[in-house]
């Protein structure tokens, strides 16, 4: 199985571009391709779709173990020509959820991208430390806004310290615009298929793609195929997604997929009223930049409120938290009325919040667990909430902890995200209780040719 990480020396290093590049190329020359991304992160495998025309897959360490992280490379990966996988933050950072510990477990080898803006010699002793830190997979480097006339000196640094050189990256005009959450979303930037077209040219003419695609065709490590358990019954499940609420593992979608269960997309921006379902999930995203617009659509407001009141199984993490508030407030002073199912105002924080992996541990039983059970999630936020809730304790590594989460029976609702592959019995719950409320409303699936 062909696959390699595209990993960087730290957060900005220019990973994402070069990743989009290497994908856009390798798309352009007729291959079958497929992309992945290290960690929890959401906006970078949206432009990585738009590179290659399918979707990209989250690997989290953190959230799986190493049997599931091979499932899940093998499950999305193994029939294609390649796989690219974009790395986290530098390659070392993140302990259990870095793209080091990605590599590790898949025995895959590493690409690692260089920002040599105001270096020349002292790019060796970068090279050097990523190779000797500790034991690793890196194959070799790229050199991003290297200047040309150093050309020379990167490939003599290369050959001296005994690794790849596999091109550079010249400075450029391409770059993506960022925002409080790291980049603006693919669908944001009008010009994006033009980008994403001349990054793919700039691949070609300065990175060495042939030798790239030959160094990376390494046995995939065996593991065991994962059980999913399939529900003949078949729920419904409404998700929301749009440019408000646009951030949604997929893995997620295909695994509640995998249990039998039918997806509905809708858009909380746009229509009046939650599908017909018998399961809900409101997405993270960015209902601050159209808090307005979500306000004004007062019907689609009162139908999540009715429909959640009813009892229906609700999934609302982050930006869809937000959104089931009594009113959200935006950075100008602007308040605006939300669907009231929680007594709380959201807000802008000065700062990134409670960011992070953490361990939540229930206090009570709800929908996705019992009481003392424990769930991996993470936040990444810069809104906050008069009332978070107290469902759960969040932990983090380091020992800092908080109460966080609103839940029932029929309802979890919070900043912090949560994967179901870090624990399929969760999605399981999830399943079988839009099972029972579909089977309590009459909603027989078979029976109903307009579901």
């Amino acid at each position: 199985m062909r696959r390699i990480i595209i990993s960087g020396t730290h957060s900005g290093c220019g990973k994402t571009t070069i990743t989009c590049a290497i994908l856009a190329a390798l798309k352009k020359r007729g291959l079958d391709v497929t992309a992945f991304k290290c960690g929890p992160d959401y906006i970078d495998p949206m432009f990585h779709k738009k590179a290659i025309g399918v979707a990209s897959n989250n690997l989290d360490s953190f959230f799986c173990d190493k049997n599931t992280i091979l499932a899940l490379l093998s499950q999305y990966g193994e029939k294609t020509d390649i796989s690219i996988i974009e790395g986290v933050m530098g390659f070392y950072d993140g302990k259990c959820g870095s793209a080091y510990s990605v590599s590790e477990m898949t025995e895959t080898p590493v690409i690692i991208v260089i920002d040599c803006k105001g270096m020349s010699e002292s790019i060796g002793a970068v090279i050097k430390g990523f190779l000797s830190f500790r034991s690793n997979n890196i194959a070799g480097f790229i050199f991003n806004r290297l200047p040309e006339k150093l050309i020379p000196l990167a490939e003599e640094l290369c050959r001296e310290l005994g690794t790849e050189y596999y091109g550079y990256f010249p400075k450029n005009d391409l770059s993506i615009e960022s925002r409080h959450l790291g980049l603006v979303t693919a669908d944001e930037i009008s010009d994006i298929q033009t980008k994403i077209k001349k990054l793919g040219e700039f691949a070609e003419q300065y990175i060495h793609i042939d030798k790239l695609f030959s160094s990376c065709n390494t046995p995939l490590p065996e593991f065991k195929p994962l059980e999913i358990n399939c529900f003949s019954d078949a729920p419904v499940i409404a998700v929301a997604r749009d440019r408000a609420f646009c951030f949604i593992y997929q893995e997620n979608i295909d695994l509640l997929e995998k249990m039998g269960c039918r997806i509905r997309y809708f858009s909380p921006l746009n229509e009046k009223t939650v599908p017909d379902a018998d399961g809900l999930i409101l997405s993270g995203g960015y209902p601050e930049l159209y808090a307005a617009e979500l306000s004004a659509n007062r019907s689609m407001l009162d139908s999540i409120y009715n429909k959640i009141k009813d009892g229906i199984p609700t999934i609302a993490e982050c930006g869809g938290f937000m959104y089931l508030h009594r009113a959200l407030s935006c950075k100008d002073g602007a308040v605006y009325k939300m669907a009231g199912v929680i007594d709380g105002e959201t807000f802008p924080a000065d700062r990134l919040k409670r960011f992070g992996y953490i361990t939540m541990t229930a206090t009570q039983d709800s929908l996705l667990v019992s009481r003392g059970e424990k769930i991996k999630a993470h936040e990444f936020h810069y809104w906050d909430s008069s009332n978070c809730g107290n469902s759960f304790s969040a932990e983090k590594s380091d020992g800092r902890s908080w109460d966080c989460c609103h839940t029932s029976a029929t309802l979890y609702a919070g900043f912090p995200h949560i994967y179901f592959y870090s624990d399929t019995s969760i999605a399981e719950k999830f399943v079988r209780k839009c099972i029972r409320y579909g089977e309590k409303n009459g909603q027989d699936q078979q029976d109903n040719p307009n579901r």
